[in-house]
């Protein structure tokens, strides 16, 4: 059981890109914490913004559209947005709505780095 509806996301600043890593499921509860965060991070208009979701094991339709929103923030801000390490349950969901036609997935953030660079 969470404590409290607060996501825990970490985030890591380099000079073109800001990486977020949220731990934990994304659901209803925790979804509006997801969301304000990554407003944050879009507001400060980083060139490439990376959410590494290896620590998410699930995300409900609150989640998804979480992402999209931030997105289609991004797109307005000429911020490239890039998902990297998606669990096999989180990306069918993905797959599932067909957004993987829509995101930049890719295996891992390491990846996500290397393609940008």
């Amino acid at each position: 059981m969470t404590s409290g509806n607060e996501m825990q996301i970490d985030v890591d600043r380099r000079d073109d890109l800001v990486v977020a890593s949220p731990v934990g499921e994304i659901d209803l509860a925790r979804s509006p914490s997801l969301r304000s965060r990554l407003g944050e991070l879009l507001g400060e208009k980083p060139p490439r913004l990376i959410i590494d979701l290896s620590k998410v094991p699930y995300m409900d339709s609150s989640g998804v559209a979480t992402l999209v929103e931030a997105l289609q923030v991004s797109r307005s801000k000429n911020s490239t947005l890039v998902l990297a390490g998606m669990q096999d349950r989180v990306r069918s969901v993905f797959e599932i709505a067909r957004l993987d036609t829509v995101f930049t997935i890719v295996a891992d953030t390491a990846t996500a780095i290397r393609d940008g660079s």
